[in-house]
């Protein structure tokens, strides 16, 4: 090989090498004196973080390119400092330290250097109205819950959106809760099959107790709608709570009853039936006619099959409600 051809190997390969150097994504040259310009890797205007905020981050946080807020198509995605602010400080650590300062709002859920108000306040900025509507008063609110308590922005499954890991993070604060929904009579909720927002909003409503709709009633009628009525006959307990009998979050006794009958309707009836029954007996006696005593024999709803409304016309007085 002669000196001619070594030396333009030689050029070619400082070429290729100064050109993979100032030509790889993420970098553009620049003139001695001037900052480096940066490209964007996953949403618009990011690259004043990426530059030093990768996918090898723990956590990973350029995953948040798979969500929503990493949407380029949509007008409405935000920037990294649309939540975080522009921090300054901590992108150019102006003092030097070996540690940067933090982002002018840090959402670490540990992180106490920011209020709950100033975590959400970047959320409240878009998600309002709707399911938000109902937010400012709301108990979450109220008590300084902080979105992020909840929800994880940077990952591609926020475990509060999913009925299989929803739960979980609610039982995080509300421990009695855990504790219900593992007895014996309750709803699917650790099948999966249903979750807590199924029948809580829990950015706040206009009923009790961050119900979807504005009574527990209706809320239960959304799945249980063989007990809305109308009636000839209404039970009075019926129609004003169903939580007065139920335990929607689970019970040991058949159908969430909060205690067994009779004992349940004992709570509220007397413990002694005023009709005349032959055949039960009265109290202390064997038989005929007086007061029977339904606890020492059969139950009440061996008899009142329909108790969460009746529409047997055979009597005008009550004396029939909610026989079959």
């Amino acid at each position: 090989m002669n000196q001619s051809r070594r030396l333009r190997l030689t050029l070619n390969g400082a070429i290729v090498l100064l050109l993979t150097v100032f030509l790889l994504p993420g970098f553009t040259s620049a003139k001695e004196g001037e900052e480096r310009e940066y490209d964007d890797l996953v949403m618009d205007g990011d690259n004043v973080c990426t530059r030093c905020h990768d996918d090898a981050d723990s956590p990973k946080l350029m995953t948040i390119g798979r969500t929503k807020h990493g949407t380029r198509a949509d007008p409405r995605t935000p920037t990294c400092t649309s939540c975080h602010g522009e921090s300054l400080a901590h992108r150019e650590n102006p003092d030097g330290t070996d540690v940067r300062p933090l982002p002018d709002v840090n959402f670490k859920k540990t992180s106490t250097a920011n209020s709950a108000a100033e975590k959400n306040a970047p959320c409240e900025g878009c998600h309002k109205g709707g399911q938000q509507m109902h937010w400012g008063g709301s108990i979450h609110n109220v008590r300084d819950v902080a979105c992020v308590a909840c929800h994880s922005m940077h990952t591609d499954h926020d475990p509060v959106m999913s009925k299989q890991t929803q739960p979980d993070v609610c039982f995080a604060c509300h421990k009695d809760k855990r504790a219900e929904i593992s007895k014996p009579y309750r709803h699917a909720v650790l099948e999966g099959v249903m979750a807590c927002s199924d029948c809580h909003n829990t950015h706040g409503t206009a009923g009790p107790k961050l119900m979807k709709r504005d009574t527990v009633n209706d809320t239960c009628y959304q799945c249980h709608m063989e007990k809305r009525g109308p009636n000839i006959w209404n039970h009075q307990p019926v129609t004003e709570n169903c939580a007065i009998c139920h335990n929607p979050h689970g019970t040991t006794t058949a159908r969430m009853l909060k205690v067994r009958p009779p004992f349940l309707c004992t709570q509220c009836h007397e413990n002694g039936h005023r009709q005349r029954v032959p055949g039960i007996g009265t109290r202390g006696q064997g038989g005929g006619t007086g007061f029977a005593n339904v606890t020492m024999a059969r139950g009440c709803l061996n008899c009142h099959t329909n108790i969460h409304g009746g529409n047997n016309p055979s009597s005008l007085t009550r004396n029939r409600a909610f026989f079959r």
